[in-house]
């Protein structure tokens, strides 16, 4: 569980590929997830093309910084033949932050960049990429070999629990 106090949004990256067993395993720990009626809504397209991955980065304000990634994972949720269809973004969020820490125990960098629930922003990507109908954008996730070092901020604030006995 290091990895959870290491963790940190990587924005810069080595001009390195980023092998395609680190990518699989990464993805295998977005999958172990766990999810709404085990309804596993996920699927994962992953963008090396520098071309695609250069008009990603235009999708929203804050996503310019996956330009120079070697790798920018899109993850999306189908969006029929689920349990519970409002559960999706949910059940993502915990794959996604998954991938994330994954990303980091393999010595890599990354950052999760939102892109749902923007419907505008989800509608962009979905066009971009050129996706089935029968999926929806979540998030962009750009990672890649860290370029910066940062430490990760103590978050811990004992005045936020409240314990009900």
């Amino acid at each position: 569980m290091e990895n959870i106090f290491h963790r940190v949004s990587i924005r810069k990256y080595e001009d390195r590929p980023v092998e395609k067993e680190k990518i699989l395993q990464i993805l295998k720990a977005g999958m172990q997830a766990p999810s709404a009626c085990n309804q596993q809504p996920w699927e994962f397209y992953v963008v090396t093309d520098k071309e695609k991955i250069r008009k990603l980065s235009g999708a929203t304000p804050y996503s310019g910084c996956a330009a120079g990634a070697p790798v920018v994972i899109v993850p999306v949720y189908r969006k029929e033949g689920l349990v519970i269809q409002s559960m999706a973004q949910i059940d993502m969020s915990i794959a996604q932050e998954n991938i994330w820490l994954e990303t980091d125990a393999l010595g890599l960098g990354g950052v999760w960049i939102g892109i749902a629930p923007m419907q505008d922003r989800m509608d962009e990507v979905h066009d971009m990429l050129e996706l089935p109908e029968n999926v929806e954008v979540f998030s962009l996730f750009a990672l890649g070999y860290p370029a910066e070092k940062r430490e990760q901020q103590n978050r811990f604030d004992e005045s936020r629990i409240h314990f009900v006995e």
